[in-house]
């Protein structure tokens, strides 16, 4: 199955492209994704622990199937304001 994803400020500067589109098994989760994205990018590695990802505009557990066709994007939680 074919996923895109997609990566949020501080990590499309780490990623060697901002949107990629990767093959994965059938069933894949969403922590093989980035389990898989680790070991492809080393320099994204350390950033992916903090990474929130989100399908359809709602946040996912690395626990949570994909689909073929879906498109994850991979968000840094920021802190601040008053």
């Amino acid at each position: 199955m074919r996923v895109k994803v997609r990566f949020a400020a501080a990590l499309a500067r780490l990623a060697a492209a901002p949107q990629l589109t990767l093959d994965l098994p059938d069933g894949a989760t969403v922590g093989q994704l980035l389990d898989r994205l680790a070991g492809e990018q080393p320099e994204l590695a350390p950033a992916l622990g903090a990474a929130l990802p989100v399908r359809a505009g709602s946040h996912v557990a690395h626990d949570d199937a994909l689909a073929d066709g879906d498109e994850v994007a991979l968000l840094i939680p920021v802190a601040g304001g008053s």
